[in-house]
């Protein structure tokens, strides 16, 4: 091995977490510890000329603003370079090299844009820039197909500075990394460094970055990290953890303390705000072999058991898991749910007879339900009034729960409840157990579908003609998940964005409710009562 150069991707892989929205402060807290580190090349961020800003974030406008914004001071030894998706700049408005601009761009593509990068990396190469071939999800490719790519660079050009083995999904295990290791070895023209990218879904970042290390070949070998792992999903390659074990085995003399005070002092913080790490949703992506923005959409629903999630990713066809397509996985989780239709006439006409001229207590999860416990009671001893859990699993005598979960449902039908559950939970009712039929009682708007207890009783009671509601629990969502359920195992990570909208959503649901004429009375607070 001639030499190991480690390339340090937190500024542009970490701000896929946080839609690269570090601030001045943390950008250049991060580049100090990095260039402190002795790191070799460090990644800058993303060049894109529709997304891109000219201060504040890692992802550019164009090549120009990067020494405005924050490479005020090249480190001497230290490289710096920026990536680019295919297609998502003018490579021919890409300015020529300068002394204090980034040294090296990096070319992210899709297979069938591969042939066109190329053609787009010789540009950028008599540019002045040093050029990095970034073949995503290189498992993607056979081996015919990854042997002319390699021909092609071979021949069209032998003078870019890397090609890299790019394991986007985190999928690669040890038999992969081989495999490909010896192909690419062994047909990529001996002058050109060989690189790896790898995510952490499956815990193998570290593991198969030291197979990689310890490869038998005489060309030089590059391996991306970041601080903390700090990336989307599931992560990447710990920076601090690399380079220790570079320090320990190969002779590197890498200052890992800078990285640490940084983590303390800058990445502990973002890692509080926007979570990354291995979960196991980034799991069930990569055993299904898709971007694991499908696996955080359809968890982040909240409305399906993790199992349920892997059964839906299961379903995704093999052109749509290379990028993520939000209309169609709405698609999708609604053709998995109305798949378990059935026919509710009989169960909805039964309802409406029983609600006829009764007021409906709803008594949803929020934690206010529990300083108000003997307020409900009360309402519950009225003969005039029903109550409605939505589950709530509290020891209080509803008339019905209605879940929208099936480990709630399994539990309450064990205890002989009377329940009222969707065909997506279970399609069987008896007894005391009534079925709505899924997609008579979802709303859609815009692409979304919604589908949570709420929306679906409350069209069940607009349905049944009920005039008088009360609510109760109904508090509203926090980005604090310890405020938004009286049951802790209930909790959810959402963000603040996700908080807003659900808010103002179920606020508007509500009211739609007020200007049909139904009288609305809130039991306890509520962020919806407006």
């Amino acid at each position: 091995m001639n030499s190991l150069k480690v390339l340090d991707v937190t500024l542009r892989d970490g701000g896929c977490v946080n839609n690269f929205n570090f601030g001045q402060a943390y950008m250049e807290k991060i580049l100090d510890a990095q260039e402190k580190s002795g790191v070799d090349i460090i990644e800058l961020g993303y060049i894109d000329e529709n997304k891109g800003s000219e201060s504040e974030r890692t992802q550019y406008i164009n090549e120009e603003v990067i020494p405005k914004c924050i490479l005020k001071h090249k480190k001497n030894g230290v490289k710096y370079v920026a990536m680019m998706d295919y297609g998502k700049f003018n490579v021919d408005k890409l300015h020529k090299r300068t002394p204090e601009g980034i040294d090296g761009i990096r070319m992210a593509f899709h297979k069938k844009d591969r042939l066109k990068a190329i053609e787009l990396g010789k540009k950028i190469i008599e540019k002045g820039y040093e050029f990095y071939i970034q073949p995503m999800i290189t498992l993607r490719y056979t081996d015919n197909e990854l042997l002319e790519l390699i021909e092609l660079v071979n021949k069209e050009m032998p003078n870019a500075s890397a090609f890299y083995i790019v394991d986007s999904f985190g999928e690669m295990r040890t038999n992969d990394m081989n495999r490909i290791l010896n192909l690419v070895d062994h047909n990529l023209i001996s002058t050109m460094a060989l690189g790896y990218h790898s995510h952490n879904n499956l815990q193998l970042s570290y593991s198969n970055a030291i197979a990689f290390i310890q490869f038998p070949t005489n060309r030089n070998l590059m391996l991306d990290s970041s601080i903390m792992g700090m990336g989307k999903g599931a992560g990447n390659l710990n920076t601090e953890i690399l380079l220790e074990h570079l320090n320990l085995y190969y002779g590197k003399n890498y200052n890992i303390s800078p990285l640490l005070e940084v983590i303390d002092k800058v990445i502990n913080q973002l890692h509080s705000e926007f979570y990354w790490g291995y979960a196991v949703e980034y799991y069930l992506s990569s055993a299904n072999h898709c971007t694991p923005s499908y696996a955080s959409h359809f968890y982040n629903k909240h409305m399906l058991p993790i199992d349920q999630v892997g059964e839906i990713l299961s379903m995704i066809s093999e052109e749509k898991k290379i990028s993520f397509d939000k209309e169609y996985a709405e698609e999708l989780y609604l053709k998995y749910n109305e798949s378990k239709s059935v026919d509710d006439t009989k169960a909805v006409e039964e309802l409406k007879k029983e609600f006829n001229d009764k007021k409906i207590l709803l008594v949803a999860p929020g934690k206010s339900i529990i300083e108000n416990e003997e307020k409900i009671k009360d309402l519950m001893k009225d003969d005039n009034v029903i109550t409605i859990s939505l589950n709530v699993t509290m020891d209080l005598d509803f008339d019905y729960i209605l879940t929208t979960r099936k480990d709630i449902y399994e539990d309450v039908v064990k205890k002989e409840k009377n329940v009222i559950a969707t065909s997506s939970v279970s399609k069987g009712g008896r007894g005391n157990v009534k079925i709505l039929n899924y997609q008579n009682w979802i709303n859609k708007e815009e692409n979304i579908v919604y589908d949570s207890s709420a929306v679906i009783i409350l069209n069940l009671l607009r349905k049944c003609n009920i005039k008088k509601i009360l609510f109760a629990g109904f508090d509203g969502f926090s980005a604090d998940i310890n405020e938004n359920y009286y049951d802790i195992t209930m909790r959810q990570p959402v963000n603040p964005q996700q908080v807003n909208k659900r808010n103002v959503y179920y606020t508007k649901l509500i009211n739609s409710l007020k200007e049909e004429g139904k009288q609305i009375s809130f039991i306890t607070p509520s962020k919806y009562e407006k």
